[in-house]
């Protein structure tokens, strides 16, 4: 069976990107209180809801909705497309909070987007290890759920694209696993472990997975990691377990992962978007869908 012939799951691929869009703005929030990390740790903890009226996502999101779009187009991973709808989508608005190697490969490639064969192997001496594939890849773990031979396949390729690095594809794959599984009510750390190859992020949610879930999230993040290195090994692991933990309520899973502090756009964005996969975001304040900014086609 061929990824053109894999069944799709485009309700649970548009779900998955509704709760990644939600975690990534909800995690932007807190950033502008981290000079003061006591203050935002004790914000977190009390449940206060930010008070900003327009909660805007970042390239989490924007570049989840591209990889949905190629996604919707061809039906799998095409590569070179994949290339060209993120350099088109970085040209849109560049300003959405991607990190340094992204404004230096995706311009290249707008021109030119078969380029990222040779241009993403140069970033950082070896490939970008971080965590940018894995934080816009659950949607495209919920679309292929139905196989998860797939699923680890179309994340690799999804990855290739940007991050050549083992760690960073790594880290992809990891979290499409986890999205699919959670779409498939299937949702287990050691689960996501097994389908994820040898590697610091494999070894990252093993500990995971004998972390008691009476563990409070921000002892966790001391423990697994809380993305503030930007690496996927750092952030995926953190990200999984609190999914997993609240793997039936969207709104206290963003919580916990929230008192993680560190790169918590992304840790949120990773764990809505695993989350999301099966509950969708019925069950979300409407506040909070009010306040954060429309996600295109849904």
């Amino acid at each position: 069976m061929t990824a053109m012939d894999t069944p799709a799951d485009r309700t649970a691929a548009r779900r998955s990107v509704e709760g990644l869009a939600l975690g990534d703005a909800f995690g932007e929030r807190w950033f502008p209180l981290f000079r003061e990390p006591r203050r935002a740790f004790d914000e977190i903890r009390a449940r206060r809801v930010p008070e900003e009226p327009d909660w805007h996502w970042t390239d989490d999101t924007a570049m989840a909705l591209a990889l949905l779009r190629v996604l919707e187009e061809h039906g799998h991973v095409d590569q070179d497309r994949l290339a060209s709808c993120f350099a088109l989508t970085h040209a849109a608005d560049p300003a959405r909070g991607y990190g340094h190697g992204m404004h230096m490969l995706l311009p290249a490639l707008l021109d030119a987007p078969e380029d990222w064969r040779r241009l993403a192997p140069e970033l950082f001496d070896g490939g970008s290890l971080g965590n940018g594939a894995a934080m816009r890849v659950a949607p495209l773990g919920a679309w292929f759920s139905p196989d998860l031979d797939q699923v680890v396949r179309q994340a690799e390729l999804s990855a290739q694209v940007t991050h050549a690095h083992p760690e960073g594809i790594t880290g992809a794959v990891a979290v499409a696993v986890a999205a699919a599984l959670s779409a498939r009510g299937e949702a287990g750390i050691a689960a996501v472990a097994e389908r994820t190859p040898a590697s610091a992020v494999r070894d990252g949610l093993l500990r995971a997975a004998a972390l008691p879930f009476a563990t409070e999230p921000w002892r966790a993040a001391d423990v697994l990691g809380n993305g503030q290195r930007i690496r996927a090994d750092d952030t995926v692991p953190f990200a999984v377990w609190t999914a997993v933990r609240h793997r039936d309520d969207l709104v206290a899973a963003l919580w916990a992962t929230a008192e993680g502090l560190g790169d918590v756009d992304t840790t949120c964005a990773v764990t809505g978007g695993i989350v999301a996969a099966a509950t969708g975001v019925d069950a979300v304040p409407e506040e909070w869908l009010g306040r954060r900014e429309a996600v295109p086609g849904t």
